[in-house]
């Protein structure tokens, strides 16, 4: 045996990231990773390059990509034609994933619609599961009837308010793991676009939920990127504790991502501003993904434990939405070191930001029974 070999045992500690000799031999079948020498006592042999090509593979899918897209990657060479032909390639893959999640959102909203009932749709609700399994999709009629359930089940929701709490007990995850104020954080995120899978994308560094209580508890200034971001704020509660609302993009016709985005980039004044925020702010980023990019540089110029350091905020929530800047500016502000709150990948908008912050606050403070807290009523005595 070739000292310089390794073993498939060998092979898979070497690279790591959870690989097992049964993800090896799979990678084998699919063409991925090429079949090996063997030993004398056929034992599959592997060298150095079977290492960085297994090390890549194990890259690319915990970055996401699947199997037949990483061998599409990988068999691809550098030069100019080739690298054309791969992007083409990647996008129809790209649209048939995107037909695949379509298709389940469907199947996705059909359960939700029967999942998603409160108890006083639960008689109706049993209804038509019983009447789901003896449906005859063969008839016409059979189609009809089914159209009928859902017409009947529709019907309630004239009779009462819907019962967002309890719909979505039933269609959460679990989440006992993670501590109260976690629990209705994400519960209010989810309540604040509709998807249920946005759980899975939503990040909290260890320390964020305790350091946003401190600094909310302590009056700290909240800074936004744009004023649609500030408008959807809980500014009773907000007024209450003693924060302050700045606005970066102080423009009140910039309301979209793209126009923030080129904002931003176009007003220095802006970017100047950003390093004037007091320290231990909360930074509520929904909209531009340079502002949170600026927001990174910023932190890790001297490094966060610095005194020198340019912002040192107690919290960031990086929300924004974008297809390339937004998810990489996520990625940095998750290796930054300092308390943050975020949603991977491409999603986002003011709207999940604003709801973040709003329901830490809320954790803090009940919603007092008036709005004399707000800046515009001088005579509280007239609530």
């Amino acid at each position: 045996m070739n000292a310089s070999c390794l073993t498939i045992k060998e092979l898979t500690d070497a690279v790591g990231g959870g690989l097992t000799p049964r993800m090896v031999r799979h990678y084998h079948q699919l063409g991925l990773l090429p079949q090996p020498v063997r030993s004398p006592s056929n034992y599959r042999l592997y060298t150095k390059k079977d290492v960085l090509r297994l090390q890549r593979i194990v890259a690319l899918k915990q970055q996401g990509f699947q199997l037949n897209h990483i061998r599409n990657i990988l068999e691809v060479e550098p030069e100019a034609d080739t690298t054309v032909n791969l992007m083409g390639q990647l996008q129809q893959q790209y649209r048939a994933v995107m037909q695949q999640i379509s298709q389940l959102r469907q199947t996705a909203s059909a359960l939700e619609g029967l999942l998603g009932r409160d108890r006083h749709c639960q008689i109706i609700q049993a209804e038509v599961l019983a009447q789901l399994k003896l449906l005859d999709v063969e008839t016409q009629a059979g189609l009809g009837g089914l159209e009928n359930l859902w017409s009947g089940l529709d019907a309630e929701i004239h009779t009462h308010s819907e019962a967002f709490t309890e719909s979505l007990q039933r269609l959460l995850p679990d989440l006992s793991h993670r501590s109260e104020i976690e629990q209705h954080l994400i519960s209010q995120l989810v309540l604040a676009c509709g998807d249920v899978s946005l759980v899975s994308f939503v990040k909290l560094s260890r320390d964020a939920i305790a350091a946003s209580r401190g600094a909310l508890s302590s009056g700290c200034q909240i800074v936004v990127d744009t004023q649609t971001v500030a408008a959807a704020l809980d500014q009773t509660r907000l007024s209450h504790l003693g924060c302050q609302i700045e606005t970066l993009i102080d423009n009140p016709h910039i309301t979209t991502a793209t126009e923030a985005e080129l904002a931003f980039w176009q007003h220095r004044e802006w970017r100047e501003k950003l390093q004037q925020v007091n320290q231990g702010c909360i930074l509520v980023v929904g909209y531009a993904p340079s502002v949170l990019v600026e927001i990174c540089e910023a932190m890790s110029t001297t490094g966060y434990a610095n005194a020198n350091q340019k912002i040192q905020p107690a919290l960031v929530i990086g929300m924004p939405i974008g297809f390339s800047h937004a998810p990489a500016a996520k990625r940095q502000l998750m290796q930054q070191g300092i308390p943050f709150i975020t949603v991977e990948g491409t999603l986002g908008g003011g709207a999940l930001a604003a709801t973040a912050l709003n329901a830490l606050v809320e954790s803090l403070i009940d919603k007092p029974d008036c709005h004399c807290y707000l800046k515009n009523i001088v005579d509280s005595a007239e609530c």
